[in-house]
């Protein structure tokens, strides 16, 4: 059996309760072109969710639709037992739902490190003493203290990424929604990365290509495909080495098993 059966894919790992987070019917389209149709989509306390597809799909535009940075033409999205639609209802969920750019220059504004990190506490009403005092723990919590006083747009690409999650996770957020985490990262960072996230408590939402990371983190996956979610089933068979596939009934598959043995898991899904 592989590492990721054996580690990961248990669906009770995650306490039974109301969603956090729940998406129903939602539309959504660029002038240019659909995206979304009727999606459905929820996450519950603990869990670790993938969200998969080819480039374009609109796993990205998912996730903004999720904290309001995106509208749905038609749908409903609730949050933490309310339906949010305005600019207030969202504003006051970003503050329980954190979310993880894919560029990270496009969450670090700052003059500094610090005062990048410290901008999230500060509009949650800390003072600013606090609010820096949090941004120092978060960034030795990552192993970036000495960090705190560079230059945020002299940093390197793996540094801007762990410099963008604490600037996330300062917010303590409920939930988390991570577009590609590890992107950019070289192997050590990665892991560092990995495995501070492998010990957080908040419900995940992964959107990432790096199979190596969705092995390792997620609960359940599903698969975005012309514009409708799937529920997805994940395995791992060998090759020369073991490869995470992630399917959903209906759609092909961009890979051929072979006569290679598989374990296989269904990732329940709405």
């Amino acid at each position: 059996m592989t590492a990721l059966i054996a580690g990961h894919l248990h669906e009770a790992d995650h306490e039974a309760g109301p969603p956090l987070l729940t998406l129903e019917g939602i539309t959504f389209r660029y002038p240019e072109r659909p995206v979304l149709t009727g999606v459905d989509f929820h996450i519950r306390a603990g869990e670790r969710v993938a969200v998969v597809g080819p480039n374009g799909s609109g796993k990205s535009t998912l996730l903004r639709l999720m904290v309001g940075l995106h509208r749905p033409q038609a749908g409903r999205i609730t949050a933490f037992g309310r339906p949010r639609g305005n600019e207030q209802d969202f504003r006051d969920m970003r503050r329980r739902v954190g979310l993880l750019f894919q560029d990270s220059d496009d969450q670090l504004f700052c003059p500094t490190v610090e005062e990048d990190v410290a901008f999230g506490p500060l509009n949650l009403g800390l003072t600013p003493e606090a609010a820096v005092a949090r941004a120092h723990a978060t960034l030795a919590s990552l192993g970036l203290g000495g960090l705190a006083g560079r230059v945020t747009h002299r940093l390197s690409g793996g540094e801007k990424r762990l410099v963008a999650l604490a600037a996330v996770l300062a917010m303590e957020p409920e939930v988390l929604l991570l577009d590609e985490p590890t992107n950019g990262l070289d192997t050590a960072t990665e892991e560092r990365l990995t495995a501070h996230l492998e010990a957080l408590p908040q419900a995940m939402v992964f959107v990432s290509h790096d199979n190596r990371l969705l092995a390792r983190m997620v609960t359940r996956a599903v698969l975005l495909h012309e514009g409708r979610l799937h529920a997805a089933t994940m395995h791992s068979h060998p090759h020369t080495h073991a490869h995470l596939h992630i399917h959903a009934p209906g759609v092909p598959a961009d890979h051929r098993h072979g006569d290679a043995p598989r374990d296989h898991r269904r990732a329940n899904g709405d």
